[in-house]
């Protein structure tokens, strides 16, 4: 295939990007200089692409029917049947809709997007299969995984399964209502500011964002790659600690990863919290946004783990405070360079990079023309910032983070787990179809006040239901030290028997 080389208005234009001042007589001759360097690209272009070759045979995918979908929770139906023996022999699992799964489209929660059917499967959907699981499809999420609520999807609004009228949250929206609901087993959701977390709490289901890492995200739409998880979404604790553990560990591939640590985490999950140091993190309390039965909730879960013997004290950590402060630049400038400027392309290592969703990606003009006004408001500000203070600002978040690193691992230095609401409310309601902006985004970004800091610092924490309040599910939030999940998984396991909780959508509260 030909390159054409650049014309003498296009250098003159990227010279003007870039701030170059070039003399329009010398033009020529950098056309010149140029031509003969683009035969390397011509070269690459007819060498075959390395793709994640499929190794399990699929259906088509189809749309679910409205009778099918009463909550809007899927965007395709298929059947991908694992290996016949494994650990998740005989669950179904559904995906995220930014993860690649080949031959299904891919739709991040957008309509341009429509068509596009990924050549590779991720990393997690052939451990999945590998495992033994069958993947029955694609979970609607918010649009390109930019809500903490579920009411910014290209394709309408996720319903909450205890309340339809109400959010289920964001931005693995639909991953947790079809857990909820029974309609599938387990799901693989996404988490850059508490988008399994929060879904989770609001839907009342468990959700796991794993230490940073610890999941290898090759083949998921990016947004930062210093916050970019997966993680497991699932009816129970033992169902969570059995899906992190068929997908977890290095893939040589994903340059998020350095050298994580799998544990076994099922191994000790019924040893009950006798012993157990549990911090109950003041400053995730009592916030502007709280709602006081959800901190009444959380506390009297506190107060059932110390009558199971672990030890449970109140602990303060200043930092917490400041989560966004440190959060906020890092997601708002790492998105616009991840997905606006770089296409999905995060140039920090070496790694596998699926060029068909990068070549979707890089159709931003069709993206922009559908974007909600949160996602409008977040790149706006970024693009001020890197304009006007060309990326100090996310230089000095990335800076900082490790000190709020520092500030909780010196509280789990004398605590195993840290606690406090994942969301500081329930389930909110949906916005109507003519919101105003100020409400879209705030409904979109409210519920991040507890979960997001730990997408930056990298901790593992776990969003487990543990009451309701006025029919809706309330979540409380575990956070343990790196790559320690499986202690995370201990206690919140001894609190689900304990609380016994009948979850399931329209029973008796």
């Amino acid at each position: 295939m030909t390159i054409p080389a650049p014309t003498i208005d296009e250098l003159r234009s990227h010279a003007t990007t870039l701030g170059l001042v070039i003399d329009d007589a010398d033009l020529p001759a950098y056309q010149a200089l140029i031509e003969p360097n683009l035969e390397a690209y011509c070269a690459l272009d007819v060498i075959e692409d390395e793709i994640l070759t499929p190794r399990y045979p699929r259906g088509p995918a189809r749309r679910p029917e409205p009778d099918e979908n009463p909550f809007n929770a899927w965007a395709a139906m298929v059947e991908v049947k694992g290996a016949a023996d494994g650990p998740l022999t005989g669950r179904t699992v559904v995906l995220k809709d930014n993860i690649c799964l080949a031959g299904v489209p891919l739709l991040n929660g957008t309509r341009s997007f429509d068509g596009f059917l990924p050549s590779s499967d991720a990393t997690v959907v052939t451990r999945l299969l590998d495992a033994g699981a069958t993947i029955t499809g694609k979970a609607h999420c918010e649009f390109i995984s930019g809500s903490g609520g579920s009411h910014t999807g290209a394709w309408g609004p996720v319903r909450n399964p205890h309340r339809p009228t109400h959010m289920a949250g964001g931005s693995s929206s639909g991953c947790a209502v079809v857990v909820a609901t029974g309609e599938a087993d387990m799901a693989i959701g996404g988490d850059q500011g508490g988008s399994i977390r929060m879904p989770a709490s609001f839907s009342g289901i468990v959700g796991m964002k794993p230490t940073h890492g610890l999941v290898p995200y090759t083949g998921i739409a990016p947004v930062d790659p210093t916050m970019d998880h997966a993680g497991p979404m699932t009816a129970t604790v033992a169902d969570n600690a059995l899906l992190l553990a068929a997908i977890a560990g290095a893939d040589g591939l994903d340059p998020r990863q350095r050298q994580p640590v799998v544990g076994d985490y099922l191994a000790g999950i019924a040893d009950g919290v006798a012993g157990l140091r549990i911090g109950i993190v003041g400053e995730g309390f009592g916030l502007p946004v709280s709602e006081p039965d959800v901190d009444a909730t959380v506390h009297a879960a506190a107060d059932a783990l110390a009558a199971l013997g672990a030890i449970v004290e109140e602990v303060s950590v200043p930092m917490h405070a400041s989560g966004a402060a440190v959060w906020l630049p890092i997601t708002a400038e790492g998105a616009l360079r991840t997905l606006v400027h770089g296409h999905g392309l995060p140039t920090l290592a070496r790694g596998f990079y699926p060029i068909d969703l990068l070549d979707r990606l890089a159709q931003w003009p069709d993206l922009a023309a559908e974007m909600p006004a949160n996602c409008i408001m977040v790149l706006l500000m970024g693009e001020h910032m890197n304009r006007r203070h060309h990326g100090r600002y996310y230089a000095k978040a990335q800076n900082l983070l490790r000190r709020a690193t520092a500030a909780y691992d010196a509280a789990l230095s004398r605590y195993d787990l840290l606690v406090m609401p994942t969301t500081p409310m329930k389930a909110t309601p949906l916005p109507p179809d003519d919101a105003p902006i100020d409400l879209i985004v705030q409904r979109a970004y409210e519920p991040l006040a507890n979960t997001a800091i730990f997408d930056a610092t990298g901790h593992p924490a776990l969003s487990l239901p543990c009451g309701f309040s006025d029919g809706l599910p309330v979540g409380l939030m575990m956070v343990g030290r790196h790559f320690e999940e499986a202690v995370i998984y201990r206690a919140a396991h001894a609190l689900e028997a304990h609380l016994a909780l009948d979850l399931r959508p329209g029973s008796p509260r």
